[in-house]
Order: C-alpha cells, then structure tokens, then sequence
C-alpha cells in the first residue's frame, strides 16, 4: 500500500502547507467517508463546514477559501483544488491489472496483423486481417478489432469493445467496456412499392485522433461514405451516441446520455451537456456549450450557450422558465 507524509504529497502538488500532521496518509477520500489516514479536498466554500467534522487528516484546498487546519490536520492551498486532486490521484493508481502473457493462447490474431513492440492482447480477443497496433497498445479480454484497422501507440481498449474493418484510431486513446466504433450508420428509405424500408449501404469508416476517451456503452457509427471524426482531445461519456458522418472539432466534450444525429458538425471545445440531443445536419461552433437535455434544432453560434428544447439563447430561456414559474404561483 502507497503511503505518503503531507511534507510529500506538498511537494508533489507544490501548493502551500498550513499545519502539519503526523499521519501518513493513505489515499484520497472525500469529506464524509475520509479517516484520519486520508486526504480530502475542498474546492468550493459550501463544502468548507465539512471540513471541521471529516475525520480527514489532510485536505487540499482551493486558496480563496478560509479554513482552519486544526490540531494535527494540515491543509495545502493551491490555485485549483480539482486539479491538484486529479494529479494526486495518479499518484495513488494501483496501476491496471496485469497481463500473465504479451498474448493470451485462447486469442485470434490473423497472420497478416501487424503487431507492435509491448503490445498485450487479452483472452479472447480476435484481431482480424492487416490490422496494425501500434507499439504498447492494449486490448483487455474479448476485444474485437475487425479487418484493415489501425490503432495508435499506447492506446487502451477495454473488454467488450468491438471496433469494425477499416477504422483508424489514433494514439493515446482509451475506450471503455462495450464501446461501439464502426457499425452501420442508421440509414433506410421507404422502398418504391410502399411495402418496407431500403438499408442505404454504409460504407465510410470511422478516424478517431489521438487522446480521445470514450465511455462505456458509447457508439461511434462508420460514415455513409467518407468518415464520421472524433478530433483530438475529445472527451465522451457513457451511453452516448454518435451517428454517421458527424465530425466533432478537438477537445469537445459530451456528457451521457447525449446523442449526435447524422452529419452534425462541432467545432473545437463544444461542450454538449447530458441528455441533450442534436437535429442532424446542424453546426455547433467552436466554444458552444449546450446546457443538459437540450433539443437542439438550429445552428449554434461561435461561445454561445444554449438551453431548453427547443434550444435558445440559456438567458432567454431562464427569463422564460421564471416567467412560468410566476403564473403558477397562487396569490
């Protein structure tokens, strides 16, 4: 088990030290479940009356707020109390479970793949014809990567996953269960006679950049023709779905349960709250935030945020709830 004196947990985050314990401290915790081993953080001044009652022996803290470190407790002050949490915790990551073999027996791996230095394939996994893994790519247990993909250096792909023929996925990513890249678009038309509906052939591929995360349950559609894209950066959560030939800009973010119709197109750093649903063919420029379980109907312009469903302007559209909430009120 990792253990660290406040002295060296201080000089990790380079904050300032006010107080001091003598409790080696264990790992992070939040404010009501930390003992006396732990370390805690408080970032916003609502959570500050906590502190007196945490059990915690240590806490960072954003340095705007006033707080007391308390008999034996310390505090360290830094400009950002979620990023210093955030590079503590990789200090305290056990690390992902470990692989007996480079690859597993029971894994398929065609002949003509292309496998790299450091690569692990786990049980299970089927790697199919000319696919190429770059060097320290990992694929856990039952990962499927069908024919003529390329995956990039030290990418992560967890159990479940399935990512269809001819997908390029760039280096650094990490997919979580059950992740969804390449299936068909959803694309059908009324057949002349009336009688049922035509499969329209999806026959894109999927191009993913590099350092992109995607949540469990998510899917990423292979384009009609062309490619659907996922810029560099972006950040997707769980159970969030990305229709065919959608094209997000780099460092986009979309919270669960969001979806993109077809060829819906984000700028860079849109932020796309959970719940919220895009009309296909639409741009949502760069700097664009969508407020949670928004219906988005219209192009949204450049750092424009947006709310309700329809969507609007988030000013307006607060005006309007208010407005409503005051017709209810009885006299």
């Amino acid at each position: 088990m990792k253990s660290f004196t406040i002295q060296e947990i201080n000089k990790i985050l380079k904050g300032e030290l006010v107080g001091d314990t003598t409790q080696q401290i264990i790992g992070p915790e939040q404010l009501d479940k930390a003992g006396n081993n732990h370390i805690t953080f408080v970032g916003n001044k609502k959570y500050v009356q906590l502190w007196e009652t945490s059990k915690a022996s240590a806490a960072i803290v954003d340095e705007r707020l006033e707080m007391e470190a308390g008999e034996n407790r310390a505090l360290i002050k830094v400009k950002n109390a979620d990023l210093a949490m955030a590079k503590l915790l990789e200090v305290f990551d056990p690390g992902l479970p470990k692989f007996d073999v480079d690859i597993h027996p029971t894994a398929v791996v065609h002949e003509s793949a292309t496998i790299g230095k450091e690569c692990k394939i786990g049980a299970g996994c089927y790697v199919g014809k000319n696919v190429v893994l770059g060097y320290g790519v990992v694929l856990f247990p039952n990962v499927t990567i069908f024919d003529e993909t390329k995956i990039g250096n030290s990418t992560v792909i967890w159990s479940g996953t399935i990512i269809r023929e001819r997908c390029e996925i760039g280096a650094g990513c990490i997919f979580h269960t059950n992740v969804s890249i390449g299936a068909d678009g959803f694309g059908y038309r009324p057949a002349e006679d009336g009688r049922g509906l035509v499969k329209i052939p999806q026959i894109g591929n999927v191009v993913i950049g590099n350092g992109v995360e995607i949540g469990a349950n998510s899917c990423v559609d292979r384009g009609k023709f062309s490619s659907t894209i996922i810029g560099d950066g972006c950040k997707i959560d769980n159970l969030v779905q990305i229709a065919h030939n959608c094209v997000m800009g780099r460092s986009c973010i979309m919270a669960g349960n969001s979806g993109l119709a077809g060829s819906v197109t984000l700028g860079d750093g849109v932020i796309i709250g959970g719940g919220s649903s895009i009309k296909d063919h639409i741009t949502i420029h760069s700097g664009a935030v969508v407020g949670g379980a928004s219906g988005v109907m219209n192009d949204v312009p450049v750092g424009k945020t947006v709310l309700g469903s329809p969507a609007q302007d988030a000013r307006e559209m607060l005006k309007q709830w208010v407005a409503l909430r005051n017709l209810t009120r009885k006299e």
